[in-house]
């Protein structure tokens, strides 16, 4: 879970506030409190750069790569030409390939300019990748600059590396086995003559080992099993799911393979499961969660499940979120607040599309019927309005709270608004001043509540919502809102008269 100050970004986040949504992109963008999420980093760092946020536009340019901004680029060009624009040749480089790799682009002629303009700047920068892009554009006939050439003289496998990434990146595997293949196959023979040292690697070859690994399964055998090894050992964290998921028998999914013959290694598994959920990958976090509850394991562990589960719905993954809010939401009696925890795993779970969790959220926080709150809006507009909010503005607010979440008078009346604000839902528990009062919880779905509720919460910041308080108890606070609708009543002749007997069947009930 996110402390308390992380909490109060992503509250502000949501409620729009720009600063926040770029604190809390930089917050996840590298691992700060909360565990490192590029998706997550990206989504609050667009939505700041969308109000023309400089800063979150050069965080993008910098640290989101392409294969990240490639499914969203029609969004995120602007932004990465404002980086470019700002000097960032990186940036330069991720625009060319979302505008000039994509066939399909319609992009304007002045954007394919600057776009060629930031490839060119990559690849004086010696940039791979620029390097092949470029290849691409001007033709077979000339394949590379001058400059790329001088690089491949002085570099020997320049060339070689940038046709692999783009094989890899066009999803051709073939192609890439057959340029990558040999590469590893040398590499392993060095591991075997090695012996029993691990060979050092550099973060290319490593990566060369893992997709050869991937590009062989499932059928890879021995070779492709040495690869990922070899790669785990190198730490690349894909390969060190890959090995876990190996070594346990099981599939991303927490599932038995059947395929796969032979005894799980759960130890090994756990070792290699470990170390990839460190570097963010949620799947290994929820493919442990499976294991430590296995009652085959040795070292199994309940309490380390829940722990793991935890993790990985930190990282964003669906299935462990929405397993996440339903153990809190069925042991909601033996902890403090597990009733809030399950809303907001919930919630993270539908926004992943995700049914069970929102039919569980509509058991677990139904949103009442408005009543007679939403036919007295009337009677709170214009200059009556604005003239509760100078008299009485602590009542102007619990109405608005009252017509905003659907709350009943007692709860209006009564409710603590300092402890109602969860960030993702209003904990509505007036029992302890209201014998016929439930807890129960509302769930905050749109930016105009949360505006609502920042408002509220401002005017009462400093005030004593208690009985001891400035509003007083039950009673006066009653009387104090019948006197107020008598006023309106008395003021108001040009109302209809069918709303104004709603409201006093209302008081009467």
């Amino acid at each position: 879970m996110a402390n308390r100050e992380t909490l109060g970004l992503i509250k502000g986040a949501r409620a729009g506030d720009v600063a926040c949504q770029l604190a809390l992109g930089r917050v996840y963008l590298f691992g700060q409190g909360v565990p490192q999420s590029l998706p997550t980093a990206l989504h609050w760092l667009a939505r700041a750069a969308q109000e023309d946020s400089q800063e979150a536009c050069l965080l993008i340019g910098t640290h989101v790569p392409f294969e990240l901004a490639q499914p969203a680029a029609k969004a995120l060009i602007p932004y990465y030409a404002q980086a470019y624009d700002a000097g960032l040749v990186q940036a330069g480089l991720v625009l060319a390939q979302l505008v000039l790799g994509n066939a399909a682009s319609t992009s304007c002629d002045t954007l394919r300019a600057k776009a060629r303009l930031g490839l060119e700047a990559a690849v004086r920068a010696g940039l791979p990748d620029a390097q092949w892009l470029l290849s691409l554009q001007q033709g077979p006939s000339d394949a590379f600059m001058p400059a790329v050439r001088q690089a491949a003289a002085q570099g020997g496998d320049v060339d070689t590396h940038a046709w692999l990434e783009q094989a890899w990146n066009t999803g051709d595997h073939a192609a890439f086995l057959a340029q990558g293949l040999p590469l590893a196959r040398e590499l392993l023979q060095r591991q075997a003559a090695a012996g029993t040292r691990t060979l050092a690697l550099d973060a290319q070859q490593v990566l060369l080992l893992s997709r050869c690994a991937q590009a062989l399964a499932p059928g890879g055998g021995a070779e492709g099993w040495q690869c990922c090894e070899l790669a785990a050992h190198g730490g690349d964290r894909t390969a060190q799911l890959e090995l876990g998921l190996g070594y346990a028998r099981m599939d991303a999914h927490g599932q038995r393979l059947a395929t796969r013959n032979g005894a799980a290694n759960f130890k090994r598994a756990v070792r290699w499961l470990t170390q990839a959920g460190e570097q963010g990958l949620a799947e290994a976090w929820f493919v442990l969660s499976r294991i430590y509850t296995k009652p085959e394991f040795s070292q199994r562990n309940v309490v380390e499940a829940q722990s793991c589960l935890e993790r990985a719905a930190d990282l964003g993954h669906g299935p462990a979120q929405l397993e996440c809010g339903m153990h809190a939401w069925r042991t909601r009696r033996e902890g403090v607040n597990s009733d809030v925890r399950a809303a907001y795993w919930l919630l993270q779970a539908q926004a992943q599309g995700s049914h069970e969790a929102e039919a569980a959220l509509a058991r677990i926080a139904p949103r009442g019927d408005a009543g007679d709150w939403g036919q007295c809006g009337v009677l709170h507009a214009g200059a009556q309005r604005r003239q509760l909010g100078q008299n009485h503005p602590l009542l102007a607010a619990r109405l608005e709270l009252a017509r905003c979440f659907h709350l009943s008078r007692a709860e209006a009346l009564l409710l603590d608004v300092h402890a109602a604000d969860q960030g993702h839902c209003l904990l509505i528990d007036i029992s302890a001043t209201h014998g016929r009062g439930k807890r129960r919880l509302v769930l905050i779905r749109t930016a105009q509540e949360r505006q609502v509720l920042d408002q509220v919460m401002r005017l009462f910041e400093r005030v004593d919502c208690g009985m001891d308080g400035p509003e007083g108890n039950y009673r006066q606070r009653l009387y104090r809102l019948k006197c107020y609708l008598a006023e309106l009543e008395s003021a108001q002749a040009h109302v209809p008269q069918d709303d104004l007997a709603q409201e006093r069947q209302f008081l009467a009930a």
